[in-house]
């Protein structure tokens, strides 16, 4: 047996000796240039010889291991050896490498005539190669009759990891790791008994199997070794090791992420073993002059451009330490070379016990099922300068500099050019079947959609239809309803288009300014249903149920007398559909419609009496809203209000009623109609100085700019041409001077307009070119302003009855704000106008809407002045809003807190005197009758929206205290005083105000001295806050300024009327004396 294995070893020994010599010859080739009579010698030539001859050798090599493995090797009987005395120093025993078996786990399966038989032997296999097994010895005695010695286990310092914490967060920092960072599976093996060593491994460093002879077998002392010699040897910095391995475990993935892009020319061309000159940390090829850093690990060892030296004393070191199991770590070791030589990776250093503990464990089987990608982070582990190698491999290009980089990079460019060609060529293979899916998507929604189309517009035209049918009733019926108890639904929704509703902040308090409307319940035959578009809080509610309820002391004159009882009589809603679009700024009647629980608890309320609705604006879903609750609408149509109620619209009604207007042009969609009508007006009317341009869709003054002609730099001759002709000639003549100042004007007009033109309103439209731009899309008119001083503007609330009837609701002159175009309140009743000119304009304008479907409540705007001409008195017809005004709603208000009557055909707001309870006898009934016909006169300022935002600061029940403190508050006794009312309980920033007294100068001084008192109490030096109290101050004054000059104005001239009829009676007197004398 020994003769065999020797003969066996002699024949390892000459293979491995004819390999050393052949790389040795293949690398003195590589740097010798030889030369034979001038002529070059082929090195590739000899270089390809060798290698085939190598690769010839390697293959004769590798089955003759094949042959040793297979076969079991025996140890003899170690005899326990004679007691001797121990020398004074005890000899170290270290057995030769040669004699060393290469005991690399044995994988073959050992056949057997069943499974199970199979699956046994392996496990016996498994367990003989494991001699650190407890049951090792015992099933090598049974099978082969060797009682082998008990030794000691010591313990593995190599094999405890520096790394601390679980693996996850290793194996995340390599999970960026790209496709070609994969290092090569080792060779299949076909024969599982086959491949001890791959064909990329050193033959130099297998070993012969142990000859068999008897040893004395002593205790090894490794642990006594000098660790300065070792230092000297291996030098490694720890510090570097423990930084490498905790950044591992903190970096992210991504951060780890390499793309690589295709390898550049000079890349390709440069040879791969040679690292670039970037990399500074692994740049040295020479061993001899590297400088090691400390020793970390007991047994390591370095891989110098993908190669084992193994002559390295450490590599021998470390193989002598692990011979035992040496066949793994080989393959290890195979699979370490390949990704270093994969990645040209000139310097790697191995922690000997980290690959051992790692081969044991079993974890760098790359079969396993985590994948390649843990199989590279395990072989990375393993190194002591994994960062440096990881930094490295992570290089762009660095896995084509290596070994078949060039076959690498070309097998890659293949790889992304097939895959853009399938993915192209799938993705023009996919454009019809999409192009036919957006088809027939497109089809299927054109469909759906157009059928929704016709279903809203049908269910529109059934609810314009039912409309029209309830109006009918309604007209038929109206005495009757108007004089019987009757139920009348409140929804102060305002219809205006989107754009307009998203440019008005705070619409959903503007929309709740008509709280007044529930004064309606000042008959008793009528009841109230209020759709609040705000959440009113309990505060809001109770001050609304106390003002309400303080009707019976109005009437007795009696602050103690008891509340009424008509919190039973109006109801307050708030549509659920409040809570799902708080900021869409949509119009009451459309929350209301998308509000079902409220709608039902409407219809519960007003089941089985007569019900009418009153709407602000009307629009389509107010439509909806009355035919779901299916009562009559008292309003106009939708799209006639549409129309009627723009600036165009309006000036067709004055026209057709033959009321006197503005000299105007309206329906003006480009800039040459503008330019034009501009300045044909000019021409026309030389006596205006102010033009007004209105946008049509716009309301409360918001859409109106004005300009000046003075600016014109032929206005002065034009004035001398239009004073020579005269007013009357001017106008009806047609000479060529009139055309000619014609084009004067129109030449300037487009720099007149830019430059001088400038909108009122400058929080809607900045400037002037943002104006023009929505003119031009909206459409507007052109109106001159009033040729005087002094210029009144008055409104007067009309009610187009259903039955034809024109009634005149309500009557004031406005309070207007300091550009004179915006209206802030008004005073009632009016005092500008003579009584019969105004209910004969309203008669008519009345007249002309009702022939144009127009139903419901409508206002209407007038402007009086003195004609400088003749000093005539003016009315001119501006505007006319189709739906319930705020003035209206506190006018409502007034006649509930005086309860007087407003005749608006003798514009005098008449306050009967409080019923006092008097004994039943007949002179306290005269008295009583006398006092009942005695009618008062009463004057009342009102303001719907006072803007403060310091109110929002101050709660409501504060505030009335702070009112009661300053005297600020209502007579009931004398029917005088001032009111409130709030608009809402979340922002508190309006509020509306009316103050009644005797005269109307009274009215007005309560009324600035509640503004000042108010401001003072809820301002600071330092918070003044946005408001337009001082801007109604100032109006106020100036009322009061011409007030007190008509009063004194009047007083002369009666003095002087009274003067001339003393004078009158005198004279008649004394005539007939001075005849009886004589």
């Amino acid at each position: 047996m020994a003769d065999v294995l020797k003969n066996k070893d002699e024949v390892g020994h000459i293979l491995v000796q004819v390999q050393d010599d052949l790389r040795q010859l293949k690398k003195n080739l590589v740097r010798l240039t030889v030369q034979e009579n001038g002529e070059v010698l082929d090195i590739q030539a000899l270089d390809v010889a060798i290698s085939r001859t190598e690769h010839g050798i390697r293959r004769h090599a590798e089955d003759h291991l094949k042959t040793i493995n297979n076969q079991f090797l025996t140890l003899p009987c170690i005899e326990e050896p004679e007691k001797k005395p121990v020398p004074a120093k005890l000899v170290k025993w270290q057995p030769p490498y040669e004699t060393i078996p290469n005991a690399r786990p044995l994988r073959c399966q050992i056949p057997g005539p069943s499974p199970g038989e199979k699956h046994k032997s392996a496990f016996i296999m498994r367990l003989l190669n494991n001699p650190f097994h407890p049951k090792n010895k015992e099933i090598v005695q049974q099978n082969y009759g060797i009682q082998l010695p008990h030794l000691h286990k010591r313990a593995w310092v190599g094999t405890q990891r520096l790394v601390t914490g679980s693996t996850s967060s290793f194996t995340a920092a390599h999970e960026g790791l790209p496709k070609h960072l994969h290092p090569k599976p080792p060779p299949e093996c076909r024969d599982m008994n086959a491949g001890l060593l791959p064909s990329a491994a050193d033959l130099s460093s297998v070993q012969t199997p142990v000859q068999p002879k008897a040893v004395h077998v002593l205790q090894r002392e490794d642990s006594g070794q000098n660790e300065s010699e070792r230092a000297s040897k291996l030098e490694m910095d720890v510090s570097k090791d423990k930084m490498a391995f905790g950044r591992s475990g903190t970096e992210s993935p991504a951060s780890r992420t390499i793309y690589t892009p295709p390898p550049s020319a000079a890349s390709a061309s440069s040879d791969n073993g040679v690292l670039n000159r970037g990399i500074a940390r692994l740049t040295p090829l020479n061993r001899q002059s590297i400088s090691v850093p400390a020793a970390v690990s007991k047994y390591p060892f370095t891989i110098a451009e993908g190669q084992i030296d193994p002559e390295d004393p450490d590599y021998c070191r470390f193989k002598k330490q692990y011979c035992l199991y040496w066949g793994a770590i080989v393959e290890a070791l195979d699979q370490l070379q390949r990704m270093l030589l994969d990645f040209a990776v000139p310097l790697a250093r191995v922690c000997g016990e980290r690959l051992a503990a790692c081969v044991q464990s079993g974890e760098l089987d790359w079969r396993d099922s985590r994948g390649r990608l843990a199989h590279v982070e395990k072989l990375l582990s393993v190194l002591e300068n994994r960062d440096e190698v990881w930094d490295l491999m992570c290089q762009p290009g660095q896995r084509y500099k290596g070994i078949e980089g060039h076959q690498a990079a070309a097998v890659r460019i293949q790889t992304c050019w097939r895959r853009y060609s399938a993915h192209t060529a799938y993705l023009l293979q996919l454009r019809p079947k999409w192009a036919a899916q957006v088809i027939a998507i497109s089809l299927l929604k054109h469909a759906k959609l157009g059928h929704l189309k016709k279903s809203l517009q049908a269910s529109r035209i059934r609810q314009l239809e039912n409309y029209r049918i309830r109006a009918e009733s309604l007209a038929a019926n109206w005495k009757h309803i108007t004089s019987a108890k009757r139920t009348i639904i409140h929804v102060p929704s305002l219809g205006y288009s989107q754009h307009q509703r998203l440019s008005l902040r705070g619409f959903d308090v503007l929309q709740n300014t008509q709280m007044g409307r529930l004064c309606d319940i000042r008959d008793e035959n009528v009841e109230v249903i209020y759709v609040s578009p705000v959440c009113l809080g309990k505060d809001v509610l109770q001050y609304y149920t106390r003002l309400l309820g303080l009707q019976t002391a109005i009437e007795l004159g009696d602050a103690s007398a008891p509340e009424s009882h008509c919190s039973k009589r109006f109801t307050v809603l708030m549509p659920e559909a409040l809570e799902y679009f708080p900021t869409r700024n949509m119009c009451l009647a459309s929350l209301l419609k998308y509000s079902p629980r409220t709608l039902q608890r409407i219809k519960n309320l007003i089941q089985g009496k007569q019900v009418y609705m009153i709407s602000g604006v009307t629009c389509i879903d107010d439509l909806a809203v009355a035919d779901e609750l299916k009562v009559p609408l008292l309003g106009t149509e939708p799209a006639v209000t549409q129309l009627y109620s723009t600036k165009s619209g309006g000036r067709r009604i004055f026209s057709s009623a033959g009321v006197d207007m503005p000299p105007g042009k309206w329906d003006i969609y480009t800039l040459e109609q503008l330019h034009e009508g501009l300045a044909r007006l000019m021409t026309e009317h030389m006596e205006v100085q102010r033009w007004l341009f209105k946008i049509d869709s716009e309301v409360g003054g918001r859409g109106t700019a004005c300009c000046d002609a003075c600016h014109l730099k032929c206005r002065p001759w034009a004035q001398q041409e239009f004073s020579r002709y005269g007013p009357e000639q001017w106008r009806t003549s047609q000479s060529q001077i009139k055309e000619s100042v014609m084009i004067k004007f129109l030449e300037e007009v487009p720099h007149l307009l830019a430059s001088y033109a400038h909108p009122a309103n400058t929080s809607c439209y900045a400037t002037w070119t943002c104006f023009l731009e929505h003119f031009l899309r909206e459409g507007g008119v052109i109106e001159a302003f009033p040729p005087s001083d002094s210029v009144t503007c008055l409104t007067v609330d009309l009610l187009v009855e259903p039955g034809g009837d024109v009634c005149m609701l309500s009557c004031g002159d406005q309070l207007r704000g300091p550009s004179g175009l915006e209206v802030v309140g008004c005073t009632v009743p009016q005092t500008s106008i003579c009584p019969d000119v105004l209910h004969s304009i309203c008669t008519r304008v009345g007249q002309a809407c009702q022939k144009r479907s127009i139903m419901g409540h409508i206002s209407l705007d007038l402007v009086t002045f003195l004609d400088p001409s003749n000093l005539e008195q003016q009315v001119w017809a501006i505007d006319l809003d189709l739906g319930y005004s705020n003035q209206l709603a506190m006018t409502q208000l007034m006649l509930m807190m005086t309860r007087g009557t407003l005749d608006c055909r003798t514009s005098k707001l008449e306050v009967p005197p409080p019923v006092r309870d008097v004994k039943s006898s007949v002179c306290n009934a005269r008295i009583k009758t006398k006092a009942q016909t005695s009618v008062t006169n009463r004057f009342a300022v009102m303001c719907t929206r006072l803007l403060h935002t310091n109110l929002s600061l101050v709660y409501y029940s504060t505030f009335f205290l702070m009112c009661k403190a300053q005297g600020i508050g209502y007579d009931v006794k004398a029917r005088q005083g001032t009111v409130f009312a709030l608009h809402d309980s979340r922002d508190r920033r309006s509020l509306g105000m009316l103050t009644i007294s005797e005269d109307l100068q009274g009215a007005l001084l309560t009324f600035a001295r509640n503004l000042s008192i108010i401001h003072q109490e809820i301002s600071a030096p330092n918070m003044q806050g946005a408001n337009n109290f001082k801007d109604l101050i100032k109006d106020i004054e100036e009322v009061l300024g011409m007030t007190i000059q008509n009063q004194t104005t009047s007083q002369e001239e009666k003095e002087i009327t009274i003067n001339n009829v003393k004078r009158i009676i005198t004279f008649k007197l004394h005539v007939p004396f001075m005849t009886f004398s004589s």
